[in-house]
């Protein structure tokens, strides 16, 4: 919040600065002798205002800049004098190149918030939100980017309840750009399709790693054909208070009692990730566990486990909730995602997907 505070003052200084700009310079010029000009302040002015304002703010500005100088000039008497025309002229120059800036900027902007909505629309049809209620289940889920106004990356989940209870993914595709976008869509489609089908979790597992051997098989992309995914997928059958896992490569999800204590639930029999298959061929064996009311199940990609601070100390979840009273789904990771920021001063390295899953009581 202090943070914020002070970026919250900041903006409010930036947006003052042009008229305390020409103020300065009007009591500059007015105070001083003839030889001494506050042009400087003056063709500033309308520079600050181009990137900050709109063009009506803009033009504004710079014609009250206009106005200031020759009332300054005026009321010293040296108005037709060539300093005091040069320094008329350059800022009536300058006011003109403002508005040009102006526009141009806003022209990127534009482009900016265009390809911003595109992003936007990708990610809600590539990882759609799920309802915050699933076969009983409280679920909510959080994507944060490492960089501020980047969305869909390598980062993926998908919930779905099926005939053999509510099925989960939550994985971490290697690389960047498009190559990872694709792996992520190949990925999520082939467990929507497998979460309907498969009567195992295992086979689920199965279906993933085929529909990533075909896609490579099938494309050039060095990107796709190189590439790999860690994966953690969890089911929770109808009524039967356990969770199976199958976790290949990924951190391993965390059970949070409601009396403050945190369960691991790392893989006794690990696998390899995903795309991987030709290092050797490992089964999958889903692990169960005890999953009681009122706990919440909390999967999450390394972007949260390898935030780091300032001295190199990653955030360890499992730590920071054990003790710890359990929000509601969407309260949690909302306090895990600010958490993570802080912890790294703000900047996170990597992008960062959170699910949480509750079991009402």
């Amino acid at each position: 919040m202090e943070q914020e505070g002070r970026i919250s003052h900041a903006r409010s200084f930036v947006r003052v600065l042009p008229m305390l700009l020409l103020v300065a310079g009007a009591f500059y010029d007015y105070l001083t002798p003839t030889q001494f000009s506050a042009a400087p302040l003056f063709t500033a002015t309308p520079l600050v205002a181009a990137p900050l304002y709109s063009r009506r703010g803009t033009v504004l500005t710079g014609v009250a800049t206009v106005l200031v100088v020759l009332a300054v000039h005026l009321r010293l008497g040296i108005v037709l004098e060539a300093d005091a025309v040069t320094e008329t002229v350059t800022v009536i120059t300058v006011a003109v190149l403002a508005v040009l800036i102006n526009l141009l900027v806003r022209r990127s902007s534009e482009q900016l918030a265009s390809q911003r909505e595109i992003a936007e629309a990708a990610q809600r049809a590539v990882l759609p939100g799920p309802p915050g209620r699933i076969g009983g289940f409280d679920i909510a889920v959080r994507y944060e980017a490492a960089q501020e106004d980047a969305f869909i990356g390598g980062d993926l989940y998908a919930v779905q309840d099926s005939p053999h209870g509510v099925r989960l993914i939550v994985g971490d595709v290697r690389g960047k750009g498009m190559g990872a976008v694709a792996a992520v869509v190949i990925v999520i489609g082939a467990f929507r399709e497998a979460a309907e089908q498969e009567t195992t979790l295992e086979a689920v597992a199965q279906r993933l790693e085929r529909a990533l051997e075909r896609e490579a098989a099938r494309r050039d992309s060095v990107d796709i054909l190189e590439g790999f995914a860690t994966v953690v997928l969890a089911e929770l059958p109808h009524g039967d208070g356990i969770v199976r896992i199958v976790n290949r490569g990924h951190p391993p999800p965390l059970l949070l009692h409601g009396d403050g204590t945190v369960d691991e639930l790392p893989a006794r029999s690990p696998a390899l990730p995903l795309g991987m298959g030709d290092l050797g061929t490992w089964p999958d064996l889903a692990e169960e566990h005890r999953f009681p009311g009122g706990a919440t199940l909390l999967l999450y990609t390394d972007g949260l486990s390898e935030a780091r601070d300032g001295r190199g100390r990653f955030y360890d979840p499992e730590a920071r909730l054990t003790g710890r009273a359990v929000p509601e789904p969407g309260a949690l990771l909302a306090a895990l995602a600010g958490e993570a920021r802080r912890h790294s001063g703000g900047f996170l390295t990597d992008d960062m997907v959170l699910l949480a899953l509750r079991k009402p009581v």
